[in-house]
């Protein structure tokens, strides 16, 4: 069960865009964007430029010949700005030259005028004066209104969650080739090979079918590239198409941190309402959703948000509403967890104040409320294989989480200034697209006459192991070893019409179709085997590259049976569909199954704060996780381990600030903190819980997004700490919980966020 890319990397042999061998005449594209927020342009001056040796083009919006829109959910995203701008270092023009060098000399040297509008960039402010992306969405279950007169606690309150820059090791980037006929083949770094294939098409105004779109590997993507890596395609692509040449456009870190979105931040309310004993009864909650200057993923993000605001709780009466908040910020968009980790983050937070005023420990409220089998979502969906209450058992009993309460306790009354916290987070994550349509994937699969086998599916692989996973189905179906399997770059040609690896789905949905196809060719050389052994069908099989009769090795092996198999003109070569079964999902009640399954775990967490500095270590991060059954437990241990690690990064140290001016402030890796080897915990230790998912692929469940929010508990567990050092004091919950906002709630209750955004441009300097 190698993962061959994991192999290839550390020996320096994994070839991404900027790896690739150019052809000669090859140009290059750099990006010239807005030096402004928010405003009109009055004049362009690209002539100074032009003048440059070795330029060969300035590209801007009237250079087009389809459409400049680039829109996905709604069409609200030009690709070139036309005669405003609504975030800085918003793209208006495309300078192509001899060398990305030249490219980028000749954009320092464009000169452009523009008449200044008003910069939002606070989503309650644009919801103050109604600038909406879209209408508010409302998801509701139960009887919320009438459900607070029977609640002995109603716990109101705000919080807010910030941004997270994605990060990704190969930053956004195209290679756009014309090829003969009118077509083009473009080699992109993307999640959604279909969506840079649908964006270029429309903006070249030629049909889809003259556009090829390959993807062998990412370097890195976290939802990044799910839809933000079609614009810069679409730009190569433009191109190629003007000057008839090749053309490569790579963002260099600066432009790409500046010119992407960002998950997205928010800004809620919520209302909680509890019995005495913690039971929760009720919950109200209206998320303000930073959205930025257009829709690009933003309302499928904030419907994840309102499928998931009750994590991992039955709550029987729950109104939740999302406002998608239109600001001048570059557009923000999916990343890991598409929008679970904000709603999650609200009742967690909603929870830690209910502990406070009812002087309860917040773990007693969670555990008391975590959902049963056929407890019901409040979108009307029935908890089924709930394992939310096994996973927090089973972490009590293995990690033995009460001793280590006690001994924080001993050693927090014995200690001045140095205190420990903890937390516990349960996670709740629903798998599968929540746009229904979504939930689709082909495969295809050859075998050849030697032996070897290929395969290609729609899932891009982005270090999150789908490959060695669709590697070892095929292997297990076929009964071959994986050195007989060779993987196939994603390519719209080959796979058409394909959802973006994205959702946690990849491996769930290229899987299925995958074993699928394998199973038809199984099938034809099992019934070819029968026949040249002259023995039953139903006692033969093919185990090790050898063909078994009752188990039992025969002669014939699994090269000599495929020759024999290709002489009777047998096909050798399969292509599957695979669509989930069993979901839907009604917009205008707001009511279905909408995913196939769930994940579950519990997490206990502990940190050590230092009440002098304000600075903190994470000691322990004790996980059970649902795995299911694994089909490489090396790739989801891994997966588990950093998503952990990317969401203590997300609730701690990675903080986006842009000014009032709408520029990016944390634009830079020394201005933007990440986590390193030194932040990790002292101690992770993540467990498989053991059960196999009765509907998943071969037993197993999906892994990329649900363990981020675990770190969720990472939050909490500070504050605990800050707490132990000022009994009774309470702070307005607000993350990044970075170490200035931890010393500021040590000696004082300053407003960090406040202090921040007020700053002008000459205090930043």
């Amino acid at each position: 069960m190698k993962n061959y890319d994991i192999i290839n990397h550390v020996r320096g042999e994994s070839q991404f865009i900027d790896d690739l061998n150019v052809p000669q005449g090859t140009l290059f594209a750099t990006v010239y964007g807005s030096p402004s927020a928010h405003g009109k342009i009055l004049n362009l001056d690209l002539s100074e430029a032009r003048a440059i040796k070795g330029v060969k083009d300035i590209i801007t919006y009237v250079d087009i010949p389809g459409q400049n829109q680039i829109g996905g959910i709604i069409k609200d995203e030009e690709l070139l700005a036309e005669h405003e701008v609504h975030f800085m270092q918003m793209p208006i023009a495309l300078v192509v030259a001899e060398s990305e060098f030249i490219a980028r000399e000749a954009a320092r040297k464009i000169k452009i005028e523009i008449e200044q509008y008003e910069v939002i960039t606070e989503p309650r402010e644009a919801f103050a004066k109604n600038k909406l992306i879209a209408p508010p969405r409302v998801f509701e279950g139960g009887n919320v209104d009438a459900a607070w007169a029977q609640c002995d606690y109603i716990i109101e309150g705000d919080c807010d969650s910030g941004g997270q820059e994605h990060l990704y090791l190969e930053t956004q980037g195209a290679f756009a080739i014309p090829l003969e006929g009118g077509t083009f083949k473009v080699i992109s770094s993307t999640q959604g090979p279909t969506a840079v294939q649908r964006v270029a098409s429309n903006v070249l105004g030629i049909p889809m079918n003259k556009i090829e779109v390959e993807v062998l590997r990412l370097g890195g993507g976290f939802g990044g590239k799910e839809d933000q890596a079609s614009p810069w395609a679409g730009m190569a692509a433009l191109c190629a198409y003007k000057l008839k040449r090749p053309v490569k456009l790579i963002l260099p870190r600066h432009d790409d941190m500046r010119m992407t979105g960002k998950r997205h931040p928010y800004s809620s309310d919520y209302k909680l309402g509890l019995k005495a004993d913690g039971t929760i009864l009720a919950l109200e909650a209206t998320y303000f959703q930073n959205s930025g200057a257009s829709a690009d993923l933003s309302p499928a993000v904030l419907d994840r948000t309102l499928f998931h605001a009750a994590n991992a709780y039955h709550i029987p009466n729950v109104r939740v509403t999302g406002v998608m908040c239109k600001t001048n910020l570059p557009s923000n968009t999916a990343f890991r967890g598409f929008g679970g980790p904000q709603g999650k983050f609200v009742i967690e937070a909603a929870i830690f104040k209910a502990s406070e005023v009812m002087g309860m420990p917040a773990y007693e409220i969670q555990k008391k409320n975590l959902l049963k089998e056929n407890d019901e979502f409040h979108f009307g969906q029935k908890a089924k294989h709930c394992r939310a209450r096994l996973s927090w058992e089973k972490m009590e009993e293995e990690f033995k989480v009460y001793d280590r309460i006690s001994a924080i306790e001993k050693y927090n009354s014995e200690n001045d200034l140095m205190k420990k916290g903890y937390a516990f987070m349960p996670i709740c994550f629903g798998i599968s697209f929540t746009n229904t349509l979504m939930n689709q994937a082909s495969a295809l699969v050859n075998i050849y006459t030697d032996g070897s086998v290929t395969f290609t599916t729609a899932a891009v692989e982005m270090g999150q192991g789908v490959n060695a996973k669709i590697k070892e189905i095929i292997s297990r179906m076929l009964g071959i070893s994986h050195d007989s399997i060779k993987t196939e770059p994603t390519n719209t040609s080959r796979n058409a019409n394909t959802s973006p690896t994205a959702a946690s789905s990849g491996a769930d949905l290229n899987g299925n179709a995958a074993k699928i196809a394998s199973s038809i060719l199984r099938d034809r050389l099992l019934r070819s085997a029968a026949e040249e052994l002259k023995l039953p069908l139903y006692e033969i099989s093919i185990k090790d590259e050898v063909v078994c009769h009752k188990g039992e090795p025969t002669e014939l092996k699994w090269h000599e049976l495929i020759l024999r198999t290709y002489n009777k003109r047998i096909s050798l070569q399969a292509q599957a569909f695979y669509a989930t079964p069993n979901i839907f999902f009604d917009r205008v009640t707001n009511k279905g199954d909408a995913f196939f399954y769930h994940v579950y775990g519990t997490a206990y967490i502990e940190v050590t704060v230092d009440c002098l500095k304000g600075t903190y270590q994470f000691n322990a991060v004790k996980v059970m996780h649902d795995f299911g059954e694994s089909l490489n437990e090396v790739i989801d241990r891994g997966q588990a381990e950093g998503a952990i690690i990317q969401g203590l990064g997300w609730m701690t140290l990675e903080e986006v600030i842009y000014n009032k001016d709408g520029r990016l402030l944390s634009d830079l890796l020394s201005t933007y903190k990440v986590p390193d080897i030194h932040f990790a915990p002292e101690d992770m230790d993540v467990r498989f819980l053991g059960l196999p998912n009765p509907v998943g692929i071969m037993g197993t469940k999906a892994i990329g997004e649900p363990p981020l929010m675990y770190g969720i508990g990472g939050y909490f567990a500070i504050m605990n700490a800050v707490k132990a050092f000022r009994p009774g004091a309470s702070f307005k919950i607000s993350s990044p919980y970075t170490a200035e906002k931890v010393l500021m709630n040590l000696y004082s209750n300053v407003n960090i966020d406040e202090k921040i955004s007020s700053l002008s441009v000459t205090e930043e300097k």
